[in-house]
């Protein structure tokens, strides 16, 4: 196979990929603005609470290992 052929094979094959990832992009059911104001309010809440909650911890260990020490 020569140069320009397996050039042209890749190319083909990207173009390809990018027709594909545009036809499943169209069949995507995307949110409406009400939803996605609720789920990110999810996610920001959840990310408060991990963050607490690791903040706490924290806290925690670093008193038994100065308590330790």
């Amino acid at each position: 196979m020569s140069f320009v052929g397996s050039v042209k094979r890749s190319f083909g094959s990207m173009f390809s990929y990018i027709s594909e990832s545009w036809a499943e992009l169209k069949k995507v059911r995307w949110p409406s603005r009400k939803e996605l104001t609720s789920y990110t309010i999810v996610v920001l809440f959840t990310i408060v609470v991990v963050t607490v909650y690791f903040w706490v911890l924290d806290i925690g260990i670093s008193s038994l290992v100065e308590a330790i020490i």
